[in-house]
């Protein structure tokens, strides 16, 4: 019997939808993948509603330390339902992470696209090694990553490391002059949690090149880790030229 799943992580939504067809009842409305996702949506992953997941009467809920409040799990745990919280916060732990959460929603083995992506991260394109970058994640205010995230082991093992690796924060806000004094050689811009375009960030930051890369392959831990070492490389090698 395929166990009931609630997923409150986009990432992890894709790799029990492409793992385990029909496990899934319920994901968030973030959960943009896999396309046609037919599920029930409850909310997002900061307010989700509760009432909903409930009604679902699921056998799991998955969720991440992160992206999720600790009040909301703690609530669906009260009512009985048993939660699984990850942490991500490299490449190495994504991997352990999705192993153990496809084997508590039922996976009889591992998915190919899981050996796939590991073996994609073992020995991953550096399109310039040493290049260092700023990544804005949000505008207004502005803010990059910084210390201890997922997005930015990422970058490293492709050869961008980022300037604020050792903030003393994970996510600080830093003013735009501020970063435009700090002289990276490279901005990464994604396209969420804010939508940075082509028209929205690169005239922020005049003369620095800027690479517009996906948020699905920088900070998605799931099936998108098997094409991400060659799609962003390919975006910061487009930005250098």
């Amino acid at each position: 019997m395929v166990a009931r799943i609630v997923s409150l992580v986009p990432s992890l939504t894709e790799a029990v939808a492409v793992t385990l067809p029909g496990a899934l009842v319920g994901a968030t409305d973030w959960c943009t993948h896999p396309a046609g996702l037919d599920v029930t949506r409850v909310g997002g992953t900061k307010n989700p509603k509760l009432d909903r997941i409930l009604a679902l009467a699921p056998d799991l809920v998955i969720a991440n330390e992160e992206e999720n409040r600790a009040p909301d799990l703690d609530a669906l745990r009260s009512a009985g339902l048993p939660v699984l919280v990850t942490e991500v916060r490299s490449v190495p732990q994504a991997f352990a992470e999705l192993a153990r959460v496809l084997t508590a929603c039922g996976a009889p083995g591992r998915p190919r696209w899981l050996t796939e992506a590991e073996e994609a991260w073992a020995a991953p394109p550096r399109p310039e090694a040493g290049t260092t970058t700023v990544v804005p994640i949000w505008r207004r205010p502005w803010m990059v990553l910084g210390r201890d995230t997922f997005a930015g082991d990422v970058l490293a093992r492709l050869g961008a490391g980022h300037l604020y690796a050792g903030h003393p924060d994970r996510y600080p806000r830093v003013p735009l002059d501020e970063l435009r004094a700090a002289a990276p050689e490279l901005v990464v811009l994604p396209d969420e949690p804010y939508r940075f375009t082509a028209d929205d960030g690169p005239e922020a930051f005049p003369g620095l090149p800027c690479a517009l890369v996906s948020g699905r392959h920088l900070t998605w831990y799931g099936p998108s880790l098997a094409e991400a070492p060659r799609v962003l490389c390919e975006a910061l090698r487009a930005a250098r030229r």
